[in-house]
């Protein structure tokens, strides 16, 4: 059989994920009632369990980056990395946050400060000052922890240990090659799928809806179900399109512009914004991040109420959000981070993007609240996707950071859907880094067809619904990830290494050709 000849494990996990689409057209009242009864449960009776598990992967993460451990490269020994410093942390980025990070960057700040809060009374300094400090502590390292240990176990398997490229493969050291390779197997790669195609069709969710409200709050174009299923077919094509270029064309592409995009925007309103306050909310909330992050990281509300709500609305979404996002997100950090050490991997992933999701929180999220506190605009009575708009119209450039915003959102909505359709590839095609495009393309249709029902079922709520969901089943393989690894690692012999980066393409000829023996003069280095 050839390896990217479509298998047993497409055809069930395609069916599920079709019969769920298919429920959802038939039946949306009764399955957003469903999923919200599921929600409830879970919320209540695990959120314990998603709190203490995302801050052990942390621990986890950190262990690893100054262990023994921290010189194995993610590859062949000796292997130098694929693709530059730049364009691997575009990537990252990309795919790791993308539409999320647009949506919520001024509206979660606002919520926690003017309508549901977390701990104090909305509206007052208190309650202000901890709204960016929770929105760093949501976005910031626990977040990247979760993508970076399955990225690196998923990396460390295929690359290092030369493991077919599936997430059962990685069980193999505690659970053996026969059961890995029989139904056990298989059942875990269907869940990495469908955990998969759940985060991904939300984040499209996502990003249809704010494309939706930003097109009808520029431009009057009309904000319901049928403009939104516009969006995502469009959407569909252009992501389809860019699977069928590779990784090597169309992803890594599209992140390099998109990233420049991103920071022109961030930029700019931290020029036209209110640039003193934002840099003092970002050294204030940074500071209360550090001397909270143990108190925030394990904090149940005891009395219930409004703040075991919040809990519920806010961390316990985040933190499934993170864990269903994980097979897609650290399976497609894994690919481009082939030939990086464990350091350079933690380091890159764990650290880098969480620095730079706080800035643009800090830029965003103050200058809303800057606003609010003002009285210049009511935010906090915006909705969700609307609230970035109607911050970006108040200050001078606003109606063109608009228009680059919509953008931007566009390209993160290709660029994650693109990733997705080729990480679904490999999970569905015997671990193969070069799916078939009619297997790519099928997801493809199968997750536009996901954020359409998720839309169409109950909006942003369906959507967080069903993240909590699938995230549940698959954080016990998570858990089980990190004791394979660790019982791998046991027999490892890692070479001492000093090195934090490699820096780029030049850096990496330039010392392959001295490898070959080669000498390359000081003007080639130059050019």
């Amino acid at each position: 059989m050839r390896l990217n000849k479509l298998t047993v494990v497409f055809w069930v996990a395609l069916s599920i994920c079709t019969l769920f689409v298919i429920y959802g057209a038939i039946l949306p009242k009764q399955l957003e009632t469903v999923t919200q009864n599921i929600t409830n449960f879970i919320a209540v009776n695990f959120g314990w369990y998603y709190l203490l598990l995302v801050l052990f992967i942390l621990i986890v993460c950190v262990y690893l980056l100054f262990s023994r451990y921290a010189s194995i490269t993610l590859g062949e020994e000796g292997e130098d990395p694929e693709f530059s410093l730049k364009s691997w942390f575009a990537m990252l980025f990309s795919a790791g946050m993308g539409i999320g990070l647009v949506f919520w960057t001024t509206a979660e700040p606002i919520s926690h400060a003017f309508t549901l809060t977390p701990l104090h009374k909305a509206g007052t300094q208190t309650a202000i000052n901890e709204a960016m400090q929770f929105s760093f502590f949501h976005w910031g390292v626990h977040a990247w922890a979760v993508y970076g240990i399955v990225g690196l176990v998923f990396a460390y398997f295929n690359f290092h240990k030369g493991y077919p490229g599936l997430v059962s493969a990685t069980l193999t050291p505690i659970l053996g090659t026969k059961m890995m390779r029989g139904p056990i197997g298989g059942s875990i790669d269907v869940l990495a799928i469908i955990a998969t195609v759940t985060g991904v069709a939300a984040t499209l969710g996502f990003g249809a809806l704010q494309i939706n409200e930003g097109l009808n709050f520029l431009f009057n174009v009309p904000s319901n179900f049928g403009t939104q299923v516009i969006i995502i077919v469009i959407a569909t094509i252009l992501f389809t399109w860019s699977a069928w270029s590779g990784i090597d064309k169309g992803i890594k592409n599209l992140s390099n512009i998109n990233m420049i995009l991103a920071f022109v925007v961030l930029i700019v309103l931290f020029c036209v914004g209110p640039t003193l306050n934002i840099l003092n909310t970002f050294t204030n909330s940074f500071g209360d991040y550090i001397a909270n992050f143990f108190n925030m990281s394990l904090r149940i509300p005891q009395s219930g109420g409004e703040k075991f709500q919040w809990l519920q609305q806010w961390t316990i979404f985040y933190w499934a959000w993170w864990i269903s996002w994980a097979p897609f997100v650290g399976i497609f950090i894994a690919r481009v981070s082939r030939g990086r050490t464990i350091k350079e991997f933690i380091l890159g992933v764990l650290f880098v993007p969480a620095v730079v999701c706080f800035l643009f929180f800090a830029v965003f999220g103050a200058s809303a609240i800057y606003l609010q506190q003002n009285g210049i605009a009511n935010i906090a009575k915006q909705a969700t996707e609307t609230a970035t708009f109607a911050t970006l119209e108040h200050f001078p450039l606003g109606f063109l950071l608009s228009i680059i915003t919509l953008v931007v959102i566009m390209i993160f909505f290709v660029t994650s859907a693109d990733s997705a359709t080729y990480v679904l590839g490999m999970l569905s095609s015997k671990g193969s880094i070069n799916p078939k495009g009619i297997v790519k393309v099928s997801w493809g249709i199968i997750l536009a067809l996901f954020a359409m029902i998720m839309i169409y079922t109950g909006g942003t709520q369906s959507i967080q619904n069903l993240l909590i969901i699938a995230a549940l089943p698959f954080s016990v393989v998570i858990i089980l990830m990190i004791w394979s690894l660790f019982k791998s690692l046991a027999i490892e012999k890692p070479r001492p290494s000093n090195k934090l980066f490699v820096s780029d393409d030049k850096f990496l000829q330039y010392r392959k050709s001295h490898q070959e023996g080669a000498h390359t003069n000081n003007k080639d280095l130059s050019n």
